[in-house]
């Protein structure tokens, strides 16, 4: 039965204007809001555009519109002919775009009715995480999600259109591909033709990319989805999706230049924000020496102080130890907030920096009567004078101090110094971008008594370290870069390898053997034989770069269907059990653990 008719909308709900009074007009949409005042009837009709206020009034030629009206509840699906009219300058709403005018119903059709909703759908609402997820496509009915989702639906289009103006293709690459395990866990596909062989989900374009580059395309794009199986948290979803360039005969700087261009194109045209022309660039090491980490947000102060060679010496024994053991003394100084850390508060610290590997915190207090601290009996007065100049400590501050390995330094520190900012409101609004560079070619994993790569095995070393690869591979600087916004990834990419012999030398850095390349990337480094450009490229996170435009710090508000914790998805029960059929069409038997 088509319910419609001929009705087809003049306008969106949110679009009325009080250029459309004295109009007949056909609107759309959910009752975002019921209100029988006796005389008269107001509904709230929403769509994705907004809200516009519909009246239904009582008379006699209205009678049997008024008592179809009466039936109406929340969430409705309806559509109404009416005329535009003013509100009057006394029932003006100036929060609503709407707000000068409403439609007088002259026609109603009820298209669907809806039962009691089990969530209540407003911002204001405080409904259980878990109802929410169930019933998603509720909960998306919301305005600030549906907002969310509309500048990602505008970020996608401002990325095509910016990649297709500076001579990109936009090609799509396979889902279903081979395993090639290195880095996180790859989500396995079985084939029921190949029994006993697996697809694997892509964790990333980033062979096929290069395959391209090879293959003579010269620069490609996609808005790609990736898979990776490893532990959820606030920023991290299962399959998430990247904006993936890769360009050929170019080096970083043409790289660099290609994503500023569309990070101030993205800005611009979704929050009216003009990304600076310059943005600054920062060595790996200067970021980990100044702030702990390779994603600094450079929004407060706070930086890290390197006072080994002030402390050295001391009476202290925990300094002396860690300084002999090769480990560094480091502070930060949180200006002004001494007062605010009681004992009690400092000892909350020391288990949130265990998580980062740090083993205790030191910390002075400086006060009208000098400097206050459980160390300062250990140092001598010329040492305590050196650390109040060179972390210039004034009264009403505060120090942290922790030592050890550089890594945990860092790691706590860093850790340490947003979360003292976060608290005591340190961060200033707006953006402050960077590129960090020069990042390690490798590091030793411990565990595996190897070297990995610190990005992926794909990744060029900077041309003056080569020597270095085989005397001392771990102060190898690679060709990487990261632009970081706002203390998170926003994306990152780097100088490929294109030589057989770079590539081979580097997969052997890693311990494979040559069995070991042939099996996983045998295809890939034969592609290298017949004729590789120089190439290079990037990737950023969709995701993230919506999160940060929209001003939420969780991932799940910017994906339509997201994924819980625990990577299951409440709305529809996945993942689940299959028919006992299915598992034979693919030669699989289930053992459970006992």
């Amino acid at each position: 039965m088509d319910l419609l008719g001929n009705l087809r909308r003049t306008k969106m709900c949110g679009e009325f204007r009080s250029t459309d009074i004295g109009n007949t007009v056909v609107a759309m949409g959910f009752v975002a809001k019921y209100r029988n005042l006796g005389p008269i009837i107001f509904v709230d009709l929403r769509d994705r555009s907004g809200i516009v206020q519909v009246s239904f009034e009582y008379g006699e030629q209205t009678q049997e519109l008024f008592e179809k009206a009466k039936k109406i509840r929340n969430e409705y699906v309806l559509a109404i002919t009416g005329v535009v009219r003013s509100r009057g300058e006394k029932n003006i709403n100036a929060n609503m775009p709407t707000g000068e005018v409403e439609i007088t119903c002259t026609d109603l059709k009820i298209l669907n009715v809806a039962e009691e909703l089990p969530i209540v759908i407003s911002d204001k609402a405080k409904n259980s995480e878990t109802l929410s997820y169930q019933y998603r496509y509720l909960d998306l009915r919301r305005e600030s999600l549906q907002q969310k989702l509309i500048v990602r639906s505008k970020i996608c289009h401002l990325t095509r259109n910016y990649f297709e103006e500076n001579g990109f293709l936009e090609i799509e690459t396979p889902f279903l591909g081979k395993s090639t395990p290195e880095g996180a866990r790859d989500y396995l596909v079985p084939s029921r033709v190949h029994p006993g062989s697996f697809y694997a989900l892509p964790q990333s374009p980033q062979l096929y990319k290069q395959l391209l580059m090879i293959s003579g395309f010269d620069r490609y794009y996609q808005i790609a989805r990736c898979f990776r199986d490893e532990d959820l948290r606030a920023n991290r979803q299962p399959e998430f999706s990247q904006i993936d360039f890769e360009m050929s005969f170019s080096d970083s700087e043409d790289v660099m230049k290609i994503a500023e261009g569309l990070v101030r194109k993205v800005f611009k045209e979704t929050i009216n924000y003009d990304v600076p022309e310059t943005i600054i660039r920062m060595p790996y090491c200067e970021a980990m020496e100044r702030f702990g980490s390779d994603k600094p947000d450079l929004r407060f102060g706070m930086e890290l102080n390197n006072i080994t060679d002030i402390v050295k010496g001391s009476s202290f024994a925990v300094f002396e130890q860690c300084i002999e053991k090769g480990g560094s003394v480091r502070a930060i100084n949180a200006k002004g907030l001494a007062s605010q850390y009681t004992r009690k508060e400092i000892d909350k610290l020391t288990p949130f920096i265990a998580d980062y590997g740090a083993k205790g915190i030191a910390w002075m207090k400086k006060t009208e009567d000098g400097i206050t601290s459980p160390i300062a009996k250990y140092l001598s007065v010329e040492q305590i004078n050196a650390l109040v100049e060179k972390l210039n400590i004034e009264v009403g501050d505060i120090v942290f101090i922790v030592s050890d390995v550089d890594s945990v330094v860092y790691a706590s520190l860093g850790a340490l110094r947003i979360r003292v900012a976060k608290q005591f409101g340190l961060v200033q609004d707006g953006y402050k971008l960077l590129w960090v560079t020069e990042f390690p070619l490798l590091e030793y994993d411990d565990e595996e008594k190897r070297y990995v790569a610190v990005h992926h095995p794909f990744t060029a070393p900077m041309d003056e370290d080569i020597p270095l690869l085989d005397t001392d591979p771990l102060k190898v600087r690679s060709k990487a870069y990261d632009l970081v916004i706002n203390g998170e990834e926003a994306g990152g990419g780097s100088v490929r390898i294109h030589t057989v012999e770079m590539q081979q030398k580097m997969f052997g850095l890693l311990g494979m053997t040559p069995e070991d390349i042939v099996y996983r990337f045998g295809f890939f480094v034969d592609a290298f034989k017949y004729g590789a450009p120089p190439h290079c490229g990037m990737a950023f996170g969709l995701d993230r770069m919506v999160m940060s435009l929209t001003g939420t710090d969780n991932i799940k508000d910017v994906i339509a269907f997201p994924k819980m914790q625990n990577a299951c998805c409440l709305m529809t029960e996945a993942p689940a059990e299959v028919e006992q059929k299915q598992l034979d069409d693919l030669y699989i038997k289930i053992t459970k653990s006992e």
